[in-house]
C-alpha cells in the first residue's frame, strides 16, 4: 500500500513539473510568438511602404522629366524632325529609364522617335495619344506587342510598359504636337531587387509583390503568380488607404506574414493606386520560436526527472501517517469502533485526522435526521397518516407486484360530511383536531398490506388487495365499517359532535389499468353518493346498485 501511493506521489510530482514547465514554456512560447510576428510585421509593412514610396517618387520624377522635355525649345518651335529626332536619342541616353520615347503631331502620326521605332506610324488610335492630346496622361503596366518585338530585349522575358504622353504647346498656347514615352517595367524590378537586399539577414523567403488597383492583378511578383488576382484582405486594407501587417492565408493555402502599403501618389503625381505587398511563410518567420519550443520541451522533461527524485523520497514521509489514518479509516468502514489517530509526521495529517473524526460524527447525525425527513416527506403532518408521495411509492411497488388473474385492488375515496360545518361552529383548531381523531378510526380498520392516505383537508384514500371475485363485496363491506366507525360520535371541545362520510369505490384493473384514472372514477362515484344523500358507498360502475348508507 505503501509503495502504491509513494508511486502515486511520485507521478504527481512528475504531472505537475511537466504542467508547470509546459505551461511556462507555453506562455513564453506564446509571447515570443506574438512579439516576432510583430516585429517581422512590423519589418514588412515598413518595406512595403517604403516600396510603394519609391514606386511613386520614381514615377513623379519620370513625369517631372517628361514635363521638362515638353518646354524644350527644338519641341515649342517646331524645327525640323531631324533635330527632334537627334534631341530624343539624346534624351533618351541621359534618362535611361525610357524604352522610347517619341514626338506625334497633332493627328498621331510619329514625326520622330528614338531608334526610328515607329517613325512614319499613326498612333492616333492608342490611349497614349488619345489622352496625351488632351492632357498628361500616366497609363498603368501593360503588354505592348508591337514595340517589344522592336525593342532590344537582352533578358528574353516578356516586356512591360509604364505610359507618359502629355501634349506639346508653343509659346501661345496652342497644341502642336503630343510628347510620349514608354518605360520599360524593368526598373521596378530593380527596385524590388534592392529592397529584398536592404533586409535582415534573419528575413528569409521573403516575396515583394505590385497588385494593380481596378482587378487586383498581380504586376510583379514571382512568375508563376504574375497576372493572377489576389482576392486577399490585405490588398483591401491597403485599397482603403492603410498600411500595416497581418496574418493571412494565401491562395496556395499557406500563411503568410504579410505588410502592405498603397501608393497614393507624390507631390502632383497623383499615383496609379498601385498596392505593395510584403510577404513570409508563417512557418519561416516562426522558426525562431519553434526552436524554443524544443528547448522548453527538453528542459520540461528534465524537470519532471528531477522532480520525480524529490518525490521519491517526499512521497516516503508523507506516505506513513497517511497509510496509517487509512487503515484507521477502513477499519471504521467495516463497522469496527476505532479512534482515528490524531498523531503524525505533518500538522496537515493532524488536522485531516480530526477533521475526519468531525466528518464521521456529522455523517452519523445526518444519516439520523435524513431518516426523519424521508419518514416526514411522506407522512401527513397532522394527521400521521401517509401522504401523496407515500401512496405513489405504494402504488410503484403494489402494481409490479399484483397478479391480474387472482387479485385487484380497490380504491376507496373518502370525504367527510359535515366537516365543514365544525369547522364554523367550532374552529378550525377544533376541525384539525377531529381530522386527527378520523385518521385514528381509519387506522384502526386497516389491514396488513392496505393504504389508508389523507389525500389533503378532509378527503381520504383507502387502497385495499381483494381477491378479484370478491372484490366488490369486500370493498362494500370495508366502505360499510368505515362509515360505521365515523358515524361514532366524537368529543371535541367538551362537546358531542357528528359527522358521516360519502365514500366512492373504482376497482383496478378491472375499471381501468390507469391508476390515475381509478382515483378519478373513485372521486367521481364520490360525488354520486353526495348527489344520493351522502354518508353512503357507491362504485363507479354501479351508480345506485350497491350503494350502501347508515
Amino acid at each position: 500500500m505503501g509503495v502504491k501511493l509513494r508511486t502515486g506521489l511520485m507521478i504527481t510530482f512528475i504531472v505537475l513539473s511537466l504542467v508547470l514547465s509546459l505551461t511556462l514554456g507555453l506562455v513564453l512560447n506564446r509571447y515570443a510568438a506574438h512579439s516576432v510576428k510583430n516585429e517581422i510585421g512590423e519589418s514588412l509593412s515598413s518595406t512595403a511602404y517604403d516600396t510603394a514610396d519609391k514606386l511613386d517618387n520614381f514615377m513623379w520624377t519620370r513625369s517631372g522629366e517628361m514635363d521638362m522635355l515638353a518646354r524644350l525649345p527644338v519641341l515649342i518651335d517646331n524645327v525640323k524632325t531631324e533635330d527632334i529626332h537627334e534631341m530624343l536619342d539624346q534624351l533618351q541616353t541621359s534618362f535611361p529609364s525610357f524604352s522610347w520615347i517619341a514626338y506625334m503631331d497633332t493627328t498621331g502620326k510619329v514625326l520622330a522617335s528614338t531608334g526610328n521605332i515607329l517613325l512614319g506610324k499613326d498612333l492616333s488610335q492608342r490611349p497614349v495619344y488619345q489622352q496625351g492630346i488632351k492632357q498628361k496622361f500616366i497609363g498603368d503596366v501593360h503588354d505592348a506587342v508591337l514595340l517589344a518585338k522592336l525593342l532590344p530585349n537582352p533578358s528574353g522575358e516578356p516586356l512591360q510598359f509604364v505610359d507618359i504622353s502629355l501634349p506639346v504647346t508653343d509659346n501661345s498656347g496652342r497644341t502642336i504636337g503630343v510628347l510620349a514615352a514608354h518605360m520599360s517595367w524593368e526598373w521596378a524590378r530593380e527596385i524590388k531587387r534592392s529592397m529584398l537586399t536592404s533586409l535582415r539577414h534573419d528575413e528569409k523567403d521573403v516575396d515583394l509583390f505590385i497588385v494593380s488597383r481596378n482587378d487586383r492583378t498581380v504586376l510583379l511578383g514571382p512568375d508563376d503568380m504574375v497576372g493572377t488576382s489576389l482576392p486577399l484582405d490585405s490588398v483591401t486594407l491597403a485599397q482603403s488607404g492603410q498600411s500595416g501587417w497581418r496574418l493571412e492565408q494565401w491562395p496556395d493555402g499557406k500563411s503568410y506574414l504579410t505588410g502592405y502599403a498603397y501608393g497614393d501618389g507624390y507631390m502632383d503625381y497623383k499615383g496609379l493606386g498601385w498596392t505593395v505587398l510584403v510577404r513570409q511563410p508563417e512557418s519561416t518567420a516562426l522558426a525562431s520560436v519553434a526552436e524554443l519550443n524544443r528547448f522548453t520541451t527538453l528542459a520540461a522533461i528534465g524537470a519532471a526527472v528531477v522532480f520525480a527524485l524529490i518525490g521519491w523520497f517526499t512521497a516516503g514521509k508523507i506516505a506513513a501517517p497517511i497509510r496509517r489514518l487509512t487503515n484507521r479509516a477502513n477499519r471504521l468502514a467495516a463497522g469496527e469502533d476505532v479512534e482515528l489517530p490524531e498523531k503524525g509526521g505533518f500538522q496537515e495529517i493532524n488536522i485531516l485526522s480530526r477533521s475526519l473524526k468531525r466528518m464521521v460524527h456529522s455523517i452519523t447525525q445526518k444519516d439520523v435526521e435524513l431518516g426523519q425527513m424521508q419518514t416526514m416527506a411522506h407522512y401527513d403532518h397532522l394527521t400521521g397518516l401517509p401522504n401523496r408521495n407515500a401512496l405513489e411509492q405504494y402504488l410503484e411497488q403494489a402494481l409490479a407486484t399484483l397478479d391480474d388473474t387472482k387479485r385487484q385492488l380497490c380504491f376507496l375515496y373518502i370525504d367527510l360530511d359535515g366537516f365543514k360545518k365544525v369547522n364554523d361552529t367550532l374552529g378550525h383548531q377544533a376541525g384539525d383536531h377531529l381530522l386527527q381523531k378520523v385518521a385514528q378510526r381509519l387506522t384502526d380498520l386497516s389491514r396488513e398490506g392496505d393504504i389508508t392516505v389523507r389525500l389533503g383537508g378532509d378527503e381520504f384514500l383507502v387502497v385495499l388487495h381483494t381477491p378479484y371475485e370478491q372484490s366488490r363485496q369486500q370493498g362494500m363491506e370495508y366502505g360499510a365499517a368505515i362509515i360505521e366507525q365515523l358515524n361514532r360520535p366524537f368529543m371535541l371541545e367538551y362537546q358531542k359532535v357528528m359527522i358521516g362520510c360519502s365514500i366512492g369505490g373504482a376497482l383496478y384493473p378491472t375499471d381501468s389499468d390507469n391508476p390515475i384514472e381509478i382515483v378519478r372514477m373513485a372521486d367521481q362515484a364520490l360525488y354520486r353518493s353526495k348527489r344520493a344523500g351522502k354518508n353512503r358507498m357507491t362504485f363507479y360502475n354501479e351508480e345506485q346498485l350497491g350503494a350502501v348508507g347508515g
